[in-house]
């Protein structure tokens, strides 16, 4: 058996690796060798474990909704910690996730002023995103961790995938904020950032949120 060392591989911006019949032992090792301060994102669900190396296209739609998300919740004066690309894992469901973007929401109460997390003790995230998903394995890995509420933004669409029974389902709305056209904002707003940029896109966001809550 020939035995690599991570350092070794060199995965491509864009593509994945996926490594099978990874126990949990070895996932934590390979956490702990690859570190906090890397690009790559992992998933892991069931001995399945997926690396993958993100697009600056990706990076920068990440931003963009997590920046959207957080308007959101400003502006509809709904308080909230960012926990961003914090592994959440759970030995007893054999998952773990590195979401793109996450948020307590619902309770955030709970974890204000945490600076560790634990899921036998602590609350998943009551909001994930993940952009351009390919993997089934991130899904069941959320399934397993009980994430109320997933976004996944994939082919110039948001979906929301909220959990049903333990499984998920697919929403038209967010239940998060259930009034407003969340599908159709973040899409329309990711393609005006294209010309736009950055900055007007979110302030064009920003007034149509405030518009949107005059109404």
């Amino acid at each position: 058996m020939v035995t690599l060392q991570l350092r070794q591989l060199d995965i491509p911006l864009g593509q994945r690796l996926l490594l099978h019949d990874v126990s949990w032992s070895e996932f934590e090792a390979i956490l702990a060798e690859l570190g906090d301060r890397r690009a790559a994102r992992l998933a892991y669900s069931q001995g399945l474990l997926e690396i993958r190396m993100p697009l600056p296209e990706h990076e920068v739609n990440k931003e963009l909704i997590g920046d959207m998300v957080k308007i959101l919740l400003e502006e509809l004066a709904i308080d909230c910690e960012c926990f961003g690309s914090t592994t959440f894992k759970r030995e007893s469901k054999k998952s773990g996730v590195e979401p793109d973007q996450c948020f307590y929401i619902q309770n955030h109460q709970v974890m204000r002023g945490k600076r560790r997390l634990d899921l036998t003790v602590d609350p998943p995230p009551d909001l994930a995103i993940e952009i351009d998903v390919t993997s089934k394995t991130q899904l069941d890995a959320y399934e397993a961790l009980q994430v109320p509420e997933l976004w996944r933004y994939e082919n110039n669409k948001l979906r929301i995938n909220v959990l049903q029974d333990g499984k998920y389902v697919d929403r038209p709305s967010s239940q998060i904020f259930p009034e407003l056209p969340i599908v159709e904002m973040i899409a329309e707003s990711l393609t005006d950032s294209i010309t736009l940029g950055r900055s007007p896109t979110l302030r064009a966001f920003r007034d149509r949120i405030r518009r949107a809550i005059a109404n």
